[in-house]
């Protein structure tokens, strides 16, 4: 086993509140400059410019794991990986389908860019991906399970968007292996204010909108290999796989 560091929520030009700047050639770059061996592109409710960082990390000698980061409908952001592309974007497909019909508002919200591997404009995508899934928490972790997917909360220490912020508490169902915490989080801060969470897996990443965010966060992970599956074993912590955030 050896340690890999990881950075695993972070947001291309497709994700209407993601800076322009996030190209494939800015994100690898700076995955370099940092020393990060994993990531992970998590755009909102859609996974349509996977193909092109997956490519882009290829080309450089990274690991580019296949991700997204979802909407329920209490508006709650859960980030789900998959190590089967057929299966991720099997999921995704059904995802880009339980989106309420709102048509994106660019100059509100910002453009949602399809983007090439050489940083050209592809297209636009025209729903609002910044938008509510029909699926409710459970439903939605219900759905990455179908697809072999590994699914936990983001940014748990945030003021909106979190399960503790749109709830009040964390339900024993799903039961989740892993939290998700943004860069600046105090660990200890945050155990003070929500002790519950001392009894989950943390994992820290940058959650970037912007270049100079890419690995402002991350976590260190010792596992075989740089898989989702050796990922949700370090979160349980087996046969000596670990993580520190």
């Amino acid at each position: 086993m050896k340690w890999f560091n990881a950075d695993l929520h972070i947001h291309s030009v497709l994700s209407p509140c993601g800076d322009l700047g996030m190209s494939p050639q800015t994100i690898v770059d700076k995955l370099i400059e940092h020393k990060i061996d994993i990531f992970s592109i998590t755009d909102h409710n859609s996974m349509k410019n996977f193909d092109t960082y997956y490519e882009k990390a290829v080309e450089n000698n990274l690991i580019c794991i296949m991700g997204i980061e979802v909407q329920t409908q209490e508006e709650i952001h859960l980030l789900a990986f998959f190590d089967s592309h057929e299966d991720g974007y099997a999921f995704s497909r059904e995802l880009y389908d339980s989106l309420l019909p709102i048509q994106n508002d660019p100059e509100f919200f910002g453009d949602q860019v399809i983007i090439g591997v050489n940083d050209e404009i592809l297209g636009f995508e025209e729903k609002a991906l910044i938008n509510s899934s029909i699926w409710s928490m459970d439903e939605a972790y219900a759905k990455v399970e179908e697809f072999n997917g590994f699914c936990y909360p983001a940014h748990e220490d945030a003021s909106s968007f979190s399960i503790i912020a749109q709830l009040g508490f964390i339900p024993q169902h799903p039961n989740f292996q892993a939290i998700g915490i943004s860069a600046k989080c105090n660990k200890e801060k945050l155990f003070t204010k929500y002790p519950n969470l001392k009894n989950y897996t943390l994992i820290r990443s940058s959650d970037a909108h912007y270049p100079q965010d890419i690995a402002s966060g991350f976590s260190k992970f010792f596992i075989n290999e740089p898989t989702v599956d050796e990922i949700k074993k370090a979160c349980s912590g087996i046969d000596g796989r670990m993580i520190i955030s």
